[in-house]
């Protein structure tokens, strides 16, 4: 660049003093070349430096597009897993309803069996009583009864036998009487 620079001066001095040498002599001509020249190097160091950055914004861009696909495809399997999860909670869930249900089922009809079974216990235990009752008030009727026989006998006979010696067969007769009639 230096050389161009020194050139394009030797040129411009020649030019001011009349020495004309065509084409190349001319300093606008050199000052077009160095132009061009660091266009074409300047655009070249530019060029390289901006297809790298494009080339590394672009694989930064798939990179991120890879990622995302990455993050989709694993949003999409644990969304699947979780719809799985909730598929096998809710079949247990209903198989565990089901379970309550029969064991519901099988809860109550222990109890309507305990019940019936409570039930007729108890009306036996009333019938047990009432009939206890039955045969304790017919014992005591009976007693009675044979109390009552025992002294209207003991006063009938007292009345109509007088004598010691029947008194005392009376008397025996009495004292019998209640161990035949009970």
């Amino acid at each position: 660049m230096f050389g161009t620079a020194w050139a394009a001066d030797k040129a411009a001095q020649d030019a001011v003093e009349g020495k004309d040498h065509g084409f190349f002599a001319n300093p606008e001509t050199w000052v077009a070349v160095a132009f061009v020249l660091f266009v074409v190097l300047l655009g070249k160091i530019l060029w390289t430096k901006v297809t790298e950055l494009l080339d590394k914004r672009s694989a930064a861009i798939a990179k991120s597009l890879a990622d995302a696909e990455r993050l989709r495809a694993e949003a999409i399997a644990a969304r699947s897993a979780a719809e799985q999860t909730l598929a096998q909670a809710t079949a247990e869930a209903e198989v565990i309803i089901a379970h309550a249900r029969d064991e519901v089922g099988r809860m109550q009809a222990r109890a309507a069996t305990s019940l019936q079974h409570a039930i007729a216990l108890r009306e036996q235990q009333a019938l047990d009583r009432i009939a206890q009752s039955e045969t304790a008030a017919a014992k005591q009727v009976r007693d009675t009864a044979v109390d009552v026989a025992l002294a209207a006998t003991h006063s009938l006979l007292r009345e109509q036998v007088g004598t010691a010696k029947s008194q005392d067969q009376v008397d025996q007769a009495i004292t019998e009487l209640p161990r035949r009639l009970h």
